[in-house]
């Protein structure tokens, strides 16, 4: 076993250890009495039903976890990377269709170990604790158009990195960059209009007093908009949502159905303030800057672990390609990753807090907002006292507690 084998090796069992340790401490950390803030919104039999959602969610991931990073150091003890390898190689299609088989073949196999989990997740757990309304048909039908977007957009992005590679010699890497770049920002815009109406019908919100109270909100702080939609998301889950989408002139704010009927015309604006304070605050334009920035960063480092013939032999793999140092370097990556995670999480914790401070200061009051949140935090039954590794590691969003309580002190300013 080389060295860049060990590194992986201890990387992958690391991160496992480590995750396994968060949801440990997690179940652990949460309190048994439910906490003063919400007293009286929580009651005594839906607090405990929410920590046992936790519960069960966090055992879930663990069994996953553990699937998972079994079948895939198997599949790399067993030699199957190096027989991958030399089956695609076989078929002689050349280096494009070549790496599109061999990055083809691994993903097939990944959806096809993650079907059982997402049919329980979905239909078991989900079921259990009153979220799906998924049906069968509509899982399917999901995961079909899942499936052929990944292989019209994937397969043609893929397709031209591996070009690139094999064309631009050391250039490869610039070039590449630009391309998923360019790719990032169409898929930003035509994602609205072309992808996610596949999966949800986006209708025009109605005349009446809660479109109006969001257009004049909108105007209030400079904020227009191409249109207030709808989005059917209880066809699938109970659990509410909002995002706005767009750029320019053609900026639209989205609520689930689930979430108009969960609150009020007050409380939908105060939402509606935090997904505007994302935009005013520059949020989205720094997250696709630094996505910009990592995707350089991933494509020089990937240019310059091509050329370590030792990588390769550390999965059975005589004979470098791009393709394989693709799969091989995303493994050999993974803890800087995972640091790079930690961080990211961190500052998008830090934006919800931005985010809500604008959506206080432009409503005048922290009470709509926080009356919003609590009923949403109700409804998808979430765990109030998350342990702090935890929040480290998997929170985008900072603990409803901490929100509330920095949100008050805004308004007490």
């Amino acid at each position: 076993m080389n060295t860049y084998a060990i590194i992986i090796l201890v990387a992958l069992v690391g991160e496992f250890l480590l995750s396994l340790t968060a949801g440990l401490l997690n179940v652990r950390a949460m309190s048994v009495e439910v906490p003063d803030e919400f007293r009286g919104v929580y009651d005594a039999e839906r607090y405990a039903k929410s920590q046992d959602y936790t519960r069960v969610r966090t055992r879930f991931e663990l069994v996953q976890g553990t699937a998972q990073l079994a079948v895939l150091l198997a599949f790399w003890r067993l030699g199957g990377f190096g027989w991958l390898d030399g089956a695609v190689r076989a078929q002689g299609l050349g280096p494009i269709g070549s790496g599109l088989l061999f990055v083809a073949a691994l993903i097939a196999a990944s959806i096809v170990l993650g079907l059982p989990f997402r049919l329980y997740s979905t239909f078991v757990i989900e079921e259990r604790f009153g979220f799906n309304r998924t049906t069968m048909a509509t899982f399917w039908a999901d995961r079909a158009k899942a499936l052929a977007l990944t292989v019209v957009l994937g397969g043609a992005l893929l397709s031209a990195i591996l070009f690139f590679f094999g064309w631009a010699g050391g250039q490869a890497w610039l070039w590449c960059w630009a391309l998923a770049t360019a790719f990032m920002l169409v898929t930003q815009f035509i994602a609205p209009t072309w992808i996610m109406p596949l999966f949800n019908t986006f209708s025009p919100l109605g005349e009446g007093d809660l479109r109006d109270a969001i257009l004049g909100y909108a105007r209030s702080v400079a904020f227009p908009l191409d249109g207030v939609f709808v989005i059917d998301g209880s066809r699938r889950s109970s659990k509410a949502n909002a995002f706005f989408t767009g750029f320019g002139r053609h900026k639209r704010i989205a609520l689930f159905d689930t979430l108009i009927d969960q609150q009020s015309v007050e409380e939908l604006v105060a939402v509606v303030a935090h997904e505007v304070g994302h935009y005013k605050r520059r949020h989205v334009l720094e997250r696709l800057v630094l996505a910009t920035v990592h995707t350089g960063a991933m494509f020089w480092l990937l240019s310059v672990f091509l050329e370590q013939p030792a990588l390769f032999a550390a999965f059975g793999v005589a004979e470098p390609s791009v393709y394989g140092g693709l799969v091989f370097f995303g493994l050999l990556f993974a803890p800087i990753e995972l640091l790079l995670s930690i961080a990211v999480k961190a500052r998008s914790r830090q934006n919800e807090f931005e985010a809500d401070e604008f959506a206080v200061r432009t409503t005048g009051s922290a009470g709509a907002l926080v009356s919003a949140l609590k009923t949403l935090s109700v409804e998808r039954l979430a765990n109030l006292t998350p342990h702090r590794l935890s929040v480290v590691l998997d929170y985008s969003h900072p603990p409803l507690l901490g929100r509330i309580a920095a949100m008050r002190a805004v308004e007490a300013r």
